[in-house]
C-alpha cells in the first residue's frame, strides 16, 4: 500500500476516534440488548421532530443568507471596480474573527425591550412597549441572522480565491458573446466556483448545526441544545450520543447529496492563460449600490458588535491587571497557532493522498474524519477523554506492574489532549479549503511532473504545493480563528491551570458581566485579525 494512502487512512482513523467513541456509546445500549433508555424514548416522543425541524430551518436560513452574501461580495470585489472596493476587499473578512455568541449578546443588548434602540424609539414616539411592532431578536430568524453575519466569510474567502484563479479567457469570451456581467456570473463564473461554494456552505452548515452558545441564548431548540440537555441536564450519555449520531447523519447526508449532484464534472481550467481579470467599472448609482451591498454585511457582522464591545470596554472593562490578563491571550495564541500548523499539515496529507490514490475507502475515511466539525465541542471533548483515559490507565497499569511506580495522567487534561480535540473539531475546515484548492488544479500538471522522473512527494512540493498555497493559507487562517473562539472543548479538556480568552469571556458573560467580558472578546477579535490580514495580502499578490 502506498505511503500517501497509508498516512491518509491513519490520520482519518486517529481523528475519527472521538467520533467513533460517540457512535459506540450511542449503539452500545442496542448492541448489549438493553434497548434504548427512558430518556431516549421521551426525546423521540416529544422533542426529536422539533429538534430536526428547527435544525433544518436554521441551517437552511443561514446557508442561504451566508451563501448569497459571501458569493455576491466575492464576485463584486473581484470583477467590479467601485468606490471603496480595495478597503472592502479586506474588511469583508473581519466578521470571521467575531464569535457568534458575542454577536448575539451585543444585539440582544441593543435591540431588547430595555435596550438603547427600543428606548430611543419610545422616547421619540411617546409610545409604550407593546404599542408598536419591533422584530423579536430572540427567535429562530434572529439566531440565523447572527450566525450568517459572522459565518459568511467562509463562503466569501473560498469563492474569492476561486474567482481569482479562474481562467480570464472564459470570462472575456462570455462577454464577447454578448453576455452581460450578471449573466456571465451566473452562467460561467458561479458554475466554475461550485466546489468552493459547496465547501464554504458545508462549513457554514456544520458550524451552524454544532453551535450552542447562540441558539441556547436565543432559546432555539436544536439538536445541539438537545444534546446538552440530555448529557448535562438528564445525565444520560447514551441519549446524548444518539442525538449526536443523528446530527452527524444529517450532515453526512447533506454533504453526500451535494457531492453526488456534481456527477463526473470537473472544475479545473482547460488553459494555462490566467492574466489578472480586468474589473468592470461601475459608475454612478451602480457603483454606490455595490459599495452599500458590500458594506452592509460588514456593518452588521463586525462594525456594530465591535463598536458595542468597545463602548462597553471603555465604560467598565476587565478589572484584571495587564500582567494577570495577558496570559489568557498568550495561551489562546499558542494553542491556535499549534493547531493551525498541525491541521494544515494533516489536511494536506489527506487531500493529496486522496488525489494521488483515489478510492471509495479513502473518500469515505476523509468524509468520516471531517464529521467532527458537526459535533458540539463538549461531545468531542468527552469523546477525546474516553480513548485518552483508556491509554493513560493502560500505561499506568503496566508501569505499576512492571516498574513499580505510577505514571499518572500522561495525556488526559494536558495541552496534547486539548490540541487533539481542536484538530478533531476543526480538521474539516482545513480539508474543505485544501480540497477546494486542489480541485482547481489540472491533473495533467502532476502527471507531467511524474513523467519527468519526480516521485509523488517531489512533484507535489515543486509543482502543486506552490499553486495551492492560497488554499493552504486559507485553511490555516480558518483553523486558527476557529480555535481562538472555541469554548466547550476548552472548558472540558484544558489543564486546570490554563485559561484562554474564550474561557474568560464565558466566565464573565455567565455572570451577566458583559461589560467586563468585552476586553477579552475584543482581544479575541484583534488576535484573530492578524492571520486574516496576512491572508488578504497573499491573495492580493
Amino acid at each position: 500500500m502506498p505511503l500517501w494512502a497509508r498516512s491518509g487512512w491513519l490520520i482519518a482513523a486517529l481523528v475519527a476516534l472521538p467520533v467513533l467513541a460517540v457512535l459506540a456509546n450511542a449503539a452500545w445500549p442496542l448492541l448489549s440488548g438493553r434497548g434504548a433508555g427512558q430518556v431516549w424514548h421521551h426525546i423521540v416522543q416529544t422533542n426529536l421532530l422539533p429538534y430536526l425541524g428547527n435544525s433544518l430551518q436554521l441551517g437552511l436560513l443561514v446557508a442561504v443568507m451566508a451563501g448569497a452574501v459571501g458569493v455576491g461580495c466575492a464576485w463584486l470585489v473581484t470583477a467590479c471596480r467601485f468606490p471603496g472596493r480595495k478597503s472592502l476587499e479586506l474588511a469583508l473578512l473581519l466578521p470571521v474573527a467575531m464569535p457568534a455568541y458575542v454577536c448575539g449578546y451585543l444585539y440582544t443588548w441593543l435591540l431588547d425591550a430595555a435596550g438603547p434602540v427600543q428606548t430611543l424609539v419610545r422616547d421619540l414616539t411617546g409610545l409604550r412597549w407593546g404599542q408598536y411592532w419591533f422584530p423579536e431578536v430572540r427567535s429562530l430568524p434572529g439566531a440565523a441572522v447572527m450566525l450568517a453575519a459572522v459565518l459568511y466569510p467562509y463562503v466569501y474567502l473560498l469563492c474569492r480565491a476561486a474567482f481569482l484563479q479562474q481562467s480570464t479567457c472564459l470570462i472575456e469570451a462570455s462577454r464577447t458573446l454578448g453576455l452581460s456581467l450578471p449573466r456571465t456570473f451566473f452562467r460561467v463564473a458561479l458554475p466554475l466556483a461550485r466546489p468552493a461554494l459547496a465547501a464554504g456552505i458545508g462549513l457554514v452548515l456544520m458550524e451552524t448545526l454544532a453551535d450552542f452558545g447562540t441558539v441556547d441564548y436565543f432559546a432555539v431548540r436544536t439538536f445541539t441544545t438537545g444534546i446538552y440537555e440530555a448529557w448535562f441536564g438528564m445525565g444520560d450519555r447514551g441519549a446524548a450520543s444518539q442525538l449526536a449520531a443523528c446530527l452527524m447523519g444529517v450532515v453526512a447526508l447533506l454533504l453526500l447529496a451535494e457531492h453526488a449532484s456534481r456527477g463526473g464534472r470537473r472544475y479545473h481550467p482547460t488553459t494555462t492563460r490566467t492574466p489578472p481579470l480586468r474589473p468592470h467599472v461601475l459608475c454612478g448609482w451602480k457603483g454606490w449600490a455595490a459599495t452599500l451591498a458590500c458594506a452592509l454585511p460588514l456593518v452588521v457582522g463586525f462594525v456594530i458588535p465591535a463598536g458595542g464591545l468597545f463602548h462597553l470596554m471603555l465604560a467598565s472593562g476587565d478589572a484584571l491587571e495587564p500582567a494577570n490578563f495577558l496570559p489568557f491571550a498568550r495561551n489562546s495564541l499558542v494553542l491556535a497557532g499549534v493547531t493551525a500548523l498541525i491541521g494544515v499539515a494533516l489536511a494536506a496529507l489527506l487531500g493529496w493522498g486522496m488525489r494521488l490514490y483515489p478510492s471509495a475507502l479513502a473518500r469515505g475515511a476523509n468524509r468520516f474524519a471531517g464529521l467532527g466539525y458537526a459535533v458540539p465541542g463538549s461531545v468531542i471533548a468527552v469523546g477525546t477523554l474516553v480513548p485518552f483515559g483508556l491509554i493513560d490507565n493502560a500505561v499506568d497499569g503496566w508501569a505499576r506492574a512492571s516498574l513499580g511506580f505510577s505514571t499518572g495522567l500522561l495525556l488526559s487534561g494536558t495541552m496534547v489532549a486539548l490540541v487533539f480535540a481542536y484538530l478533531v473539531r476543526f480538521l474539516a475546515v482545513g480539508q474543505s479549503a485544501v480540497e477546494s484548492g486542489l480541485s482547481r488544479l489540472k491533473p495533467s500538471l502532476l502527471q507531467a511532473a511524474r513523467t519527468l522522473g519526480h516521485g509523488p512527494g517531489a512533484a507535489i512540493a515543486r509543482v502543486e504545493a506552490p499553486l495551492a498555497r492560497g488554499a493552504l493559507l486559507t485553511a490555516a487562517v480558518l483553523i486558527f480563528v476557529d480555535t481562538m473562539k472555541e469554548l466547550p472543548a476548552t472548558l472540558i479538556v484544558r489543564p486546570f491551570d490554563l485559561d484562554t480568552l474564550a474561557v474568560r469571556v464565558h466566565n464573565l458573560a455567565a455572570d451577566e458581566r458583559l461589560a467586563e467580558a468585552s476586553t477579552a472578546a475584543l482581544l479575541i477579535v484583534l488576535v484573530g485579525l492578524l492571520p486574516v490580514l496576512v491572508l488578504v495580502r497573499a491573495m492580493r499578490r
